[in-house]
């Protein structure tokens, strides 16, 4: 069973222009080691209003926009016109252009992983999530408290970048449904896509790449075994394990060492603002 839900579906007005904006701001960020492709982290309000200021923490401080946010009003006004601010602690966009995350558990390096609402502005059908061993697609305007303590991923193909509007809230103590005002009927079943196990052709053929492996190709080798998690019915974490047993067949034990040290990086334990040594 899908453990995030579906919360509400909200009218998006045209925010073309906006996008535009998204669009030319540089890719990467904070995040760099569980992205593959072109994945960024842009930063609309924080408690310091600072743009520099990009790494996840849980705050007292009252959210303050960042001058990017104040270059984007539409999207800012579909905050304050549809959600309630008093626990609201960060406003990002999430761009996601022919690219993929590594399956990964959020907050691990907090003792409270808070709430987490995404908002897809802009999406094809090709741009799916995953949580567990299930790929689901999140349509435009769909408001999603995405389960964040189970091990989850993205993708996105090469069209236009997907961009998805991610709300951080302090604490657990309300109902998230409470904080979204003047949503429109949701009538369309969630899109759950259907996909079949992995042949064992199929997954040899993914664990022979561990047969040329080396330091220099470990990371990028990594993506083919996250996207076979969107094509095949499997969990996110057969991705690390299928990872870990590719690397053995390497004959270097370092890689072996490395890949396992990604699995927990990614969905077991980190530090705040650990960066993993590729």
């Amino acid at each position: 069973m899908l453990k995030s839900k579906r919360l509400a579906t909200l009218p998006i007005p045209d925010l073309t222009a906006e996008f535009a904006v998204l669009d030319s701001q540089q890719a990467g960020g904070e995040y760099d080691a569980f992205t593959f492709g072109s994945w960024s982290s842009h930063v609309l309000a924080n408690g310091s209003g600072s743009a520099k200021d990009t790494a996840f923490r849980p705050h007292d401080e009252a959210i303050t926009p960042t001058e990017l946010g104040g270059r984007l009003p539409g999207i800012m006004r579909l905050v304050t016109d549809h959600f309630a601010t008093e626990n609201l602690q960060w406003v990002r966009v999430f761009a996601l252009q022919d690219g993929i995350l590594a399956p990964h558990v959020d907050f691990l390096e907090f003792d409270e992983p808070g709430v987490r609402l995404q908002v897809p502005l802009r999406t094809t059908t090709e741009a799916l999530h995953s949580e567990d061993d299930l790929v689901y697609h999140l349509r435009r305007g769909e408001v999603w408290q995405i389960h964040t303590t189970v091990p989850h991923s993205a993708r996105s193909g090469s069209g236009p970048g997907r961009l998805s509007l991610c709300l951080d809230f302090s604490g657990t103590g309300f109902a998230p449904e409470d904080v979204i005002r003047d949503a429109v009927p949701t009538e369309q079943d969630i899109h759950i896509v259907d996909r079949q196990p992995p042949s064992a052709e199929e997954l040899e053929k993914l664990l022979s790449c561990g047969d040329g492996m080396t330091p220099s190709t470990l990371r990028s080798a990594f993506r083919p075994f996250a996207a076979m998690h969107f094509e095949r019915r499997a969990s996110a974490r057969d991705t690390f394990d299928w990872y870990v047993r590719a690397a053995e067949r390497s004959g270097d034990p370092r890689l072996a060492e490395k890949a396992a040290a990604f699995r927990t990086y990614c969905i077991e334990q980190r530090a705040y603002k650990e960066v993993f040594d590729w």
